[in-house]
């Protein structure tokens, strides 16, 4: 990855924070709700997924709630539970909250049997994957989630955009300051990428998205209208048909399709677009899954890190191929960008900048930033 820079200006972790929480609560969004909210953006940007970040208040969460597809107020309802299970509806509210509150039951679940698994039917986006597992591992437990989304993969030889970008997450602890944290989208881009390089004015990378005549499409701005419109899909993980064993990467997606809608009882593909047949906006209705296991039920919780970091030590300390000075392994980027940002704040550029002093004039909070004197 090299040496980390950055020519955004920056903003403190604590003004940012409080400014979300603030915003969140000018739109309905109960105080104690907003700041977990605000936590789970923040850690976006804390690790650099900038996808998910700030980047992303104002457009998914903000406007979304304005707009009626996403209720401020999240009405949780168990509708099932067992000692190890728990099944959730999220009624349209804050997937953030709902699923912080299904992982603190599933850690106490796991603590007493070992594991847990619980799903979320009818919610909204709940941002990066990463943070749910992340809850499980600092408490020294294997974490696991995914969800489906609005329709964006086109299956092996096909162009319709059919499943969500669907990660499938894990956060494994380790004895070394971060866990082994893979969080990805089943995709080769995920749809939030293509809205950050939108924003920025940026191409979205060839290869990465098909039209609906099977061309390749670069312009971010258009993609995201073609994405919409179903003229255009991303390519699943390693890309378009077989040569590249794309069918990997759609067949991971569909796991997760599968999981995240059978075991909530919930809505899946077509009916995750936001839209009705008439193209109005409605509610997106997705589905969660997660699972927690207590390595203390196998052979312990310090056995299991110390070998997981054994793994990665090892990993790293393999060959590297010529050119290259370093190895990583899944968390190892994301804990060096913390690293790098903890003491300067979140980098905002110019799109976020300008969301920022529209919501706080909107709703006529008392915020001055640095970079309005830039």
């Amino acid at each position: 990855m090299g040496e980390i820079t950055e020519t955004r200006p920056f903003v403190a972790w604590d003004k940012m924070n409080d400014f979300m929480i603030d915003a969140f609560v000018g739109y309905g969004v109960p105080r104690e709700d907003a700041a977990i909210c605000a936590d789970v953006l923040l850690e976006s940007d804390r690790r650099g997924i900038e996808s998910h970040g700030c980047n992303r208040f104002k457009p998914i969460y903000i406007d979304r709630i304005k707009k009626g597809t996403l209720l401020p107020v999240t009405e949780m309802e168990i509708i099932k539970e067992t000692p190890t299970t728990v099944v959730m509806d999220a009624h349209d509210g804050m997937g953030m909250v709902a699923s912080y509150h299904m992982m603190k039951k599933l850690i106490e679940k796991a603590r007493v049997c070992g594991m847990a698994g619980g799903a979320i039917r009818n919610s909204t986006h709940y941002g990066i994957a990463g943070y749910w597992t992340n809850m499980a591992a600092k408490e020294g437990m294997v974490g696991i989630t995914g969800t489906n989304a609005r329709p964006s993969i086109a299956p092996t030889f096909g162009v319709e955009n059919m499943l969500g970008t669907n990660p499938l997450t894990f956060s494994l602890p380790t004895d070394e300051e971060f866990p082994f944290c893979l969080d990805c989208a089943t995709s080769i881009v995920q749809r939030g990428r293509i809205e950050y390089y939108a924003r920025e004015g940026k191409p979205s990378p060839a290869g990465t998205v098909i039209s609906e005549n099977g061309e390749a499409l670069t312009d971010s701005s258009e993609i995201l209208k073609a994405l919409v419109d179903g003229t255009a899909a991303l390519a699943p993980l390693g890309g378009i048909g077989e040569e590249l064993a794309g069918y990997k990467g759609y067949g991971y997606a569909t796991v997760v399709e599968i999981l995240s809608a059978a075991l909530s009882g919930g809505q899946f593909m077509k009916a995750l677009t936001g839209v009705d047949e008439q193209g109005k906006p409605k509610m997106y209705g997705l589905g969660h899954f997660f699972f927690v296991v207590d390595p203390e039920a196998f052979t312990g919780r310090d056995e299991f890190k110390r070998i997981a970091g054994d793994i990665c030590r090892e990993l790293r300390k393999s060959k590297k191929a010529p050119g290259c000075s370093r190895i990583y392994t899944a968390g190892e980027r994301e804990n060096d960008i913390w690293n790098f940002r903890r003491d300067k704040g979140v980098p905002v550029g110019e799109g976020v900048q300008k969301d920022i002093i529209a919501i706080r004039d909107e709703l006529g909070l008392d915020y001055t930033f640095s970079f309005e004197n830039r």
